[in-house]
């Protein structure tokens, strides 16, 4: 039986044309880009070509993008030199941050004594605005608001034009987990209130193990990562070179085929949305489903018992892959911290289905089919 992925929020298939970009830097242009003879200059050109790239997707420069291991890495880069050298004393962030985030926070304000405050959730699982503004006017220390673009597991959106606002009003530094929206949707971060943000390459048919950090050009930092001039010396350690120019090819055919592709995913979780609420009874869903929200995911809850429970792994048996919260921690069936904030105590089942260019109506129907026979 084909098995059939919806779980593209955690992590999507390789493009065959990221792979071809890719297989002359796995082959024979090897060359270590710090050398200085021709096999060097040649892999240094394709990094700065892939920044290049990269730079005008985004609307940055390119001296403001700069290569990591993922979103991870780029987001404890910026956490940590919030602290050690921009002197913020105060860190805001969100219940429903992915951990890459939070267990930062967690850590700086438990080793380093900062303060640190969440903001409310709203029952939509949106950002509670007002009360970050409270928090913000509350404190006068230097501080830095963490919160993610879109969250990657309800699929909520804030606007980081308003969110910017706040921040810059108060004087505070703005950090943005963007990896479930880079690659997704249009950035001009020219135009943009945002000092930081992430991307990972394997969240829009890139390789893994390779994601983007933009700091704004009026923001200097020390590196996380030392022992070396790379990434104008913000990243030490030989370059991924494959992995960064899959990232900037990937993100490069994102951005060309993102009206086409985005409507046709969008089609495609509305279509299970329907077929769920005709199909099976007392189904719900979390977050803004239709509003300020990602095209590409849709978080569903069923009614807690033996069947409900047990679905993610009688899904996985029938060869469909989905997940049951975030994904990084898929194989720990412990109870999400997303879906416990938006819900403490409830009795539901939730598993996210997420959707990528290369699923079709005729899968939805088949999974429609598999959990009615389940349930």
């Amino acid at each position: 039986m084909e098995r059939i992925y919806f779980d593209n929020a955690a992590t999507t298939s390789l493009d065959p044309k990221v792979l071809e970009a890719m297989m002359p830097y796995l082959t024979e242009k090897f060359g270590n880009p710090s050398s200085i003879y021709s096999y060097g200059r040649e892999s240094r050109m394709a990094i700065e070509q892939a920044r290049k790239s990269v730079a005008k997707t985004l609307g940055a420069k390119p001296s403001e993008i700069f290569f990591t291991s993922g979103g991870t890495e780029s987001s404890n880069t910026i956490l940590h030199a919030a602290i050690y050298d921009l002197g913020c004393k105060h860190i805001i962030s969100s219940p429903i941050e992915h951990h890459a985030t939070l267990h930062t926070v967690e850590h700086l304000s438990k080793t380093e004594g900062i303060a640190l405050s969440y903001v409310n959730i709203l029952p939509s699982g949106h950002i509670d605005l007002t009360h970050l503004e409270a928090l913000l006017e509350s404190n006068s220390d230097k501080t830095i608001v963490s919160i993610m673009h879109a969250n990657n597991e309800i699929g909520n959106m804030i606007n980081l034009n308003t969110v910017g606002t706040i921040c810059k009003k108060y004087n505070a530094y703005f950090h943005s987990d963007t990896v479930q929206t880079v690659g997704h949707f249009p950035f001009n971060l020219k135009e943009t209130p945002v000092d930081f943000i992430t991307g990972a390459g394997h969240k829009f048919h890139g390789p893994k193990g390779t994601g983007i950090l933009y700091i704004n050009e009026n923001i200097k930092i020390s590196p996380l990562v030392h022992g070396g001039a790379q990434e104008r010396n913000m990243r030490a350690g030989t370059e991924n070179l494959y992995g960064i120019v899959g990232f900037a090819k990937a993100l490069e055919l994102a951005n060309e085929q993102h009206e086409k592709d985005s409507a046709y995913i969008n089609g495609l979780r509305r279509y299970m949305y329907e077929q769920l609420n005709n199909q099976i009874p007392n189904v719900t869903f979390n977050g803004d489903t239709f509003g300020d929200s990602l095209y590409t995911l849709l978080s569903v809850n069923f009614p807690k018992n033996e069947k409900s429970e047990m679905m993610l792994f009688n899904l996985d048996i029938h060869h469909i892959c989905a997940s049951g919260g975030s994904a990084c921690s898929s194989g720990a069936q412990q109870g999400s911290h997303v879906i416990n904030a938006l819900h403490k105590g409830s009795d539901i089942a939730t598993i996210r289905f997420s959707f990528c260019k290369y699923n079709t109506k005729q899968e939805i129907d088949q999974v429609i089919a598999t959990l009615k026979e389940l349930l």
